[in-house]
């Protein structure tokens, strides 16, 4: 907490994720109240992860080869107007879903390029021995503004001015530059190699990272298991769960499904609050074990009967998911260079899109013919199955490599 650079990105971050969830919130409400639509309020929710599948790698590439706080400022800055414009023409009596569907289309795409380049940043403020503490911390407040967010949109709700979540957004667009300028670092010396990468072209680029890639086992089996996992939690997570509920209790599914996100968050943070105590640095078998634990929470989903059996799996789940998430967080900062960052998180971005609009497409269909309480124990028992599969991968190299080393003394 000593560290003013940390204290400036977390504001920063804090103040972007406040204005991305009132914006996600204003463009489901104000399709839904505009079009009484909800396969058009469905397209608003798909759309915004489109951008992801098409311009992730190259927003990641961009992000590597330009200044990174002269980037930042201009999309800030571009991304001002942009929103406003839906404000201005909602006073205007004049705002059509078409609007709300190409601005969040061009938000999203903006976003592709600032989010590698801001999460890039963190590895050159942050010294290694402090970065999975600042993970957490990240984490905690990213987690705690999108509980939060909901709750401080309520007296605009009642009060009938929902298009004014898009002016809240642009004032935090703008608080979020202010946040930038005050953030400095100095970019890493690169070497020969790295200089030559920084003047190929976009794509070029773009297929010189997943050649990297390639050759680093641990980034690969990493991006690997992320994409598995994701692809096996996205739908019983997201939709699963309140369908089972639902099932399960007809008259207050919605309610419990809000008490058990809500127990959710708070069993993440107090998660996040310890890992740094336990541990400094972490591995890829730390993130295998926690998909593990995560898939065990979704199993007991899968077979619970009662309320109790519900909030003892959210809390597993609860446990698992940010052992994992950080642990790839900060295997990605740690053991990849600083000039492919950008990319790498980018990378990451579309696996996690892309997984998640197969997961969605995918078991959303299956559980019109397969019960959902097996789908529930299948994609369980997937995430264990995976994460086990390359734990004991990991022993048996860790065998051969010590055996190789004892044959050569």
């Amino acid at each position: 907490m000593k560290n003013r650079g940390v204290l400036i990105y977390l504001a920063g971050a804090g103040i972007s994720q406040l204005g991305n969830v009132l914006a996600g919130l204003a463009f489901l409400f104000l399709s839904y109240e505009m079009t009484q639509s909800t396969s058009l309020t469905t397209i608003i929710a798909i759309v915004q992860a489109v951008p992801y599948l098409l311009f992730g790698l190259i927003g990641g590439a961009i992000a590597d080869h330009f200044n990174k706080k002269r980037l930042l400022l201009w999309l800030d800055c571009l991304r001002v107007p942009i929103i406003l414009s839906l404000v201005v023409l909602y006073e205007l009596n004049s705002l059509a879903f078409w609007h709300l569907l190409l601005v969040s289309v061009v938000i999203q795409s903006l976003g592709c390029f600032y989010n590698p380049a801001y999460r890039s940043i963190l590895p050159l403020i942050t010294p290694s021995d402090q970065r999975t503490t600042v993970n957490s911390l990240l984490d905690i407040v990213t987690r705690g503004v999108q509980v939060l967010a909901p709750i401080f949109s309520v007296s605009l709700l009642h009060s009938g001015q929902t298009i004014h979540f898009y002016s809240i957004d642009a004032l935090t667009y703008l608080l979020s530059a202010f946040f930038i300028l005050r953030l400095h670092w100095v970019e890493p010396i690169q070497s020969a190699e790295a200089s030559k990468e920084t003047k190929e072209g976009v794509f070029r680029s773009i297929h010189t990272f997943l050649k990297w890639t390639k050759e680093e086992k641990t980034i690969k089996a990493l991006f690997k298991v992320t994409f598995l996992i994701v692809f096996f939690n996205t739908w019983v997570w997201q939709v699963g769960l309140l369908i089972l509920l639902l099932g399960k209790y007809p008259e207050h599914g919605e309610a419990f499904y809000s008490l058990l996100l809500s127990w959710y968050g708070i069993g993440v943070i107090l998660i996040n609050l310890t890992i740094p105590f336990i541990w400094k640095r972490m591995t890829l078998s730390i993130y295998l074990a926690g998909s593990l634990i995560w898939g065990i929470g979704i199993v007991v989903l899968g077979f619970a009967a009662h309320l109790p059996f519900y909030f003892l799996g959210v809390f597993i789940a609860a446990i698992g998911l940010p052992v994992s998430g950080l642990a790839r967080v900060y295997l990605i900062q740690t053991l990849v260079p600083a000039n492919k960052l950008g990319r790498a998180f980018s990378f990451n971005a579309v696996i996690l899109y892309g997984s998640n609009v197969i997961s969605l497409l995918l078991f959303g269909s299956l559980v019109l013919v397969v019960d959902i309480h097996f789908i529930f124990i299948f994609c369980g028992s997937m995430m264990i199955g995976s994460s086990m599969f390359y734990l004991i991968r990991i022993r048996f190299s860790e065998k051969a490599g010590c055996k190789s080393v004892k044959s050569l003394k």
